[in-house]
C-alpha cells in the first residue's frame, strides 16, 4: 500500500520505463524485437513497473506487454481509421469540457497518464488546449452550473489519478457546489497499473463532498488483477465507492473467451462489476488491434451461456452523434 503522502505511487511513475530497449531487457526478450518497433512514435512507450512485473518474462506475445508496445504496425494508414476516433472536438462545450450524453459532461482532467496504451482513442487529443489550473476550470464549471439538466460530472483524461490529491479535492468541492450535480464519477486506469494510487488521500476526496462517487477502472485481462489491485479495488469498495470495470476488445490480448470469462470472474470476486466490453475505438494507429464485430458477438454468446447474466459485460462501440453507446450484441 502506498504512504499516507502518496510518494509511492508518484515514484512509481517517475521510474516509469520510457525505452524499449530496457523493457525488452527487463523481461529478457531478444533485443532483435526492436526491429518491429516504431522508434519515431510521438506516442511513446510508457509502462510502469508495477504493471510489468505482471507481464511473463520471454514472451514476446504477452498480452499485457502487447498493451504498451509501440510496434511498427501503428504507422499503416488504414482506412476507417482517424486521429478522433470519436469524435470528441465536435461534443466540446469549452476547452476541457465534454458533452456527448444529455444529463452528464466529462472534464479532461490531464493529458497525463501512468501507461500508455496503444489503442488509446485520445492518443491524438490535442491536451493542450485543456485548462491547466483550477482556476481555468472557472469556464466549464460555469457552463455546468448552467444547465440544471446536468446530473453527473466525469473526471477523465488522459487520466485524472495523476493529478495531486488536494487538487482534485478542491476541484470535487467546486462540482459540488452545483447544487444539480449529483454524482461525480472517475474513470481511472491507475488502480490496475499502479495500485499504490489507492490510498487514504484519494478516498479522503472522493467521499469528502456530498456528490456520490464512482469510480470506473480499466482491466483487460485477468492477469492485470494481481493481489495488490485486488486490494486497491477493495479499498475503494469498503469505503463505500462502488466500482465498475470497463474492457476494450483487443486482437491478442483478450479476444477469447476463456481470457474474457476468467476476466469477469476475477473482477467479481474482487466485487467490481464488469461494466462495458468495447469495440475498439477505430484511431490511427490502433488497427492492428481491431476485432471483427461478429466475432466479438460470437465471444459474448458463449460467454452467456457459461457466465451468470450480471458479469457478462455489455458490448458497445461509441458512434459519434448517438446519445448513449450502442449495443453490439443483435
Amino acid at each position: 500500500m502506498a504512504s499516507l503522502d502518496g510518494e509511492n505511487w508518484s515514484a512509481s511513475v517517475r521510474r516509469a520505463v520510457r525505452d524499449p530497449a530496457e523493457l525488452l531487457r527487463l523481461l529478457d526478450l531478444p533485443e532483435a524485437l526492436l526491429d518491429r518497433l516504431d522508434p519515431h512514435t510521438p506516442f511513446p512507450l510508457f509502462a510502469p513497473r508495477p504493471f510489468i512485473a505482471r507481464m511473463r518474462p520471454g514472451d514476446p506475445a504477452d498480452p499485457l506487454l502487447r498493451q504498451v508496445l509501440p510496434l511498427d504496425a501503428e504507422i499503416q494508414q488504414i482506412a476507417g481509421f482517424s486521429r478522433d476516433a470519436v469524435d470528441d472536438a465536435a461534443a466540446e462545450l469549452t476547452p476541457g469540457l465534454l458533452q456527448k450524453y444529455p444529463g452528464r459532461v466529462l472534464l479532461v482532467v490531464t493529458g497525463a497518464c501512468a501507461v500508455h496504451c496503444r489503442y488509446c482513442f485520445r492518443r491524438h487529443f490535442p491536451y493542450g488546449r485543456a485548462p491547466k489550473s483550477l482556476a481555468a476550470w472557472s469556464e466549464a464549471l460555469g457552463r455546468i452550473a448552467a444547465d440544471d439538466s446536468i446530473r453527473e460530472v466525469i473526471l477523465s483524461g488522459g487520466d485524472p489519478l495523476m493529478v495531486r490529491d488536494h487538487l482534485l479535492a478542491e476541484l470535487a468541492e467546486r462540482i459540488a457546489a452545483i447544487p444539480h450535480v449529483r454524482r461525480l464519477r472517475v474513470h481511472s486506469r491507475l488502480p490496475i497499473v499502479i495500485p499504490g494510487r489507492v490510498d487514504e488521500h484519494l478516498l479522503a476526496w472522493l467521499r469528502g463532498t456530498r456528490l456520490t462517487p464512482l469510480m470506473v477502472v480499466h482491466a483487460n485481462h485477468p492477469r492485470e488483477i494481481d493481489a495488490s489491485v485486488a486490494a486497491a479495488l477493495a479499498r475503494l469498495i469498503d469505503s463505500g465507492i462502488p466500482v465498475l470495470n470497463q474492457t476494450v476488445l483487443l486482437s491478442g490480448v483478450n479476444d477469447d473467451v476463456d481470457v474474457l470469462a476468467e476476466l469477469s470472474e476475477r473482477l467479481l470476486d474482487c466485487r467490481v462489476l464488469p461494466y462495458y466490453l468495447h469495440q475498439l475505438d477505430r484511431v490511427d494507429g490502433a488497427a492492428h488491434f481491431e476485432v471483427p464485430v461478429e466475432k466479438g458477438r460470437q465471444l459474448v454468446a458463449r460467454l452467456r451461456a457459461r457466465l451468470p447474466g450480471f458479469a457478462v459485460p455489455r458490448y458497445v462501440r461509441e458512434i459519434a452523434g448517438e446519445l448513449s453507446k450502442t449495443s453490439l450484441e443483435h
